[in-house]
């Protein structure tokens, strides 16, 4: 189900590695579909995955609003890191990732630009903590579980510091994301820190655990983005521009009590999930309409901005040595699309 981006140190050793091997699971183009006259004849070619966010874009592929819209676009549907993979050897002109994973790719040689949020978690991030523990406070001198450098690592090292905690105040112990739920049964184990679906599985591997710390706590933090191959967003910004006006269609679409529903069965049959069991992911991401990407692509160094937000990602990265050296953030966004849409 959703494969929530991550800040990995395997994915920037999956970059350096991906001209060489890319496992992505691409669909056949749609041979039979009659093109528009109006659409340009070579496509644009995004990779998107399993999150909320990006699995929206699912709606504009089915009601055919890209090619309304005079644009030819190819969405190609990915394992997550695939994705990643196959955007860094310049396979796909654009990927759906988070502006810390750009960071990511943006380290290993890459020059993704961010033109776009589709939405941040509101929820869908966790930290699940067995019964007795009420607080991250109350996580002193215990055993956390997560899998180190992914974004849920980040979401734990934000929460103790909003906590007044540092690293040292608790016991980290590493393991992969979907093993957490069985890691959470260890009697050893007090907490674990993951997204959803996983969060969960470990709510009912353990009676009477709560989540204590969400995402939906700092709005902000992990922001999920359309990132563009840099060569190609200078050659093609009208394009573009079109991609975005359509974005802002798909979020009316899913706002909006009357098709909300509609929305939601696209985009669970999408992932082959129940619509009733998808809604609880849609009320965790916070969909971004054009008129909030203004207000987010505003420089400013809180997290209600795409800059501030990315240069909080960044130190993380650094101090848990993600990547080595400091990286230009402001040259891996631009407010220049959203910023032209009336």
């Amino acid at each position: 189900m959703i494969k929530k981006a991550g800040l990995s140190i395997s994915i920037l050793g999956a970059i350096f590695l991906a001209g060489c091997d890319n496992s992505a699971k691409i669909p056949e183009p749609n041979n039979g579909a009659k093109e528009s006259t109006t659409v340009s004849t070579k496509p644009i070619t995004i990779g998107y995955s399993d999150y909320p966010g990006w699995v929206a874009w699912q709606v504009a592929i089915e009601k055919g609003w890209l090619k309304e819209a005079g644009v030819n676009v190819d969405f190609k549907w990915f394992d997550y890191s695939s994705s990643l993979n196959a955007f860094s050897a310049k396979q796909i002109d654009a990927v759906t990732v988070t502006n810390g994973d750009n960071l990511v790719i943006g380290a290993g040689g890459m020059r993704g630009v961010i033109i776009m949020a589709t939405d941040y978690s509101a929820g869908n991030d966790a930290i699940v903590a067995k019964p007795g523990i009420n607080s991250i406070q109350d996580l002193k001198g215990k055993t956390v579980a997560l899998e180190k450098g992914l974004v849920d690592h980040l979401l734990f090292n934000t929460a103790l510091a909003d906590a007044k905690l540092s690293p040292s105040d608790v016991k980290i112990t590493n393991a992969v994301t979907n093993e957490l739920p069985q890691v959470f049964t260890s009697q050893d184990v007090s907490a674990v820190a993951v997204w959803q679906p996983v969060a969960n599985q470990a709510l009912k591997n353990v009676t009477g655990s709560k989540i204590i710390y969400s995402s939906a706590e700092k709005p902000g933090l992990i922001y999920d983005t359309v990132s563009v191959n840099a060569e190609h967003l200078a050659q093609h910004k009208e394009e573009w521009k079109k991609i975005v006006k359509v974005w802002d269609k798909v979020v009316s679409y899913i706002n909006d009590p009357k098709t909300h529903d509609d929305a939601v069965r696209i985009m669970a049959n999408r992932v082959g999930v129940d619509p009733k069991q998808y809604e609880q992911f849609i009320s965790g991401t916070h969909f971004l309409s054009v008129a909030d990407n203004k207000n987010v692509f505003k420089k400013s160094e809180g997290l209600e901005s795409i800059y501030g937000s990315s240069y909080y990602v960044n130190k993380f990265n650094l101090d848990f040595n993600i990547y080595e050296k400091d990286i230009n953030v402001d040259s891996l966004i631009t407010d220049e699309i959203v910023n032209d849409i009336e």
